[in-house]
């Protein structure tokens, strides 16, 4: 017997098929289609429990009298975290103004009028945003005025790697949002 409280994809059986969306969860908010990915939860947990580790050592610097090495200590704390939860915020939000694409270190922010097209294409892909490379598929946004947004999303980063049901799922949703907004 499966522990449903253990597992990410636990409103994906055949009952939450049948489930409405929630009141409040309108097509104004943004949202990401998908799950972010054990590993990337994971690593983001990792970080908290590292940046506890260094705020308790900011509590005992401070008792120890050292006041500004302490402040220094938490602010690096108070970084580690920052960066965890942007980790976990990382990947492609989609509302009815458009498509997000959010990275550790920028987003970018196309309207839905800017797309032309949101397609799965066969590629040689990053394996988990590392330099090598394998064949995989990836989801691409191509821009009305004929170039790419730099890929989306694919079934060998941190978010899919080893889940390629979820990957085509994730694609299917993504696909789908930009067929009915683009109109």
């Amino acid at each position: 017997m499966p522990l449903t409280i253990l597992t990410a994809d636990r409103d994906l059986d055949d009952r939450a098929a049948d489930a409405v969306p929630l009141p409040h969860a309108g097509a104004d908010h943004w949202r990401r289609p998908y799950r972010p990915g054990p590993g990337r939860v994971g690593a983001a947990a990792v970080s908290l429990l590292l940046a506890s580790f260094v705020l308790l050592s900011a509590v005992i610097i401070v008792a120890a009298g050292a006041l500004p090495a302490a402040v220094i200590c938490s602010g690096v704390a108070v970084l580690i975290i920052a960066l965890a939860l942007r980790f976990l915020r990382v990947g492609v939000w989609v509302s009815a103004h458009g498509l997000r694409q959010v990275e550790l270190l920028r987003t970018t922010t196309l309207r839905w009028s800017e797309v032309a097209a949101v397609r799965t294409v066969q590629r040689p892909v990053r394996w988990l945003g590392l330099p090598r490379t394998v064949q995989g598929q990836a989801l691409v946004v191509d821009r009305q005025g004929g170039s790419s947004l730099r890929t989306l999303v694919t079934d060998h980063n941190g978010d899919f790697l080893a889940r390629p049901e979820a990957f085509e799922r994730a694609a299917d949703v993504l696909e789908a949002w930009a067929a009915e907004y683009r109109r």
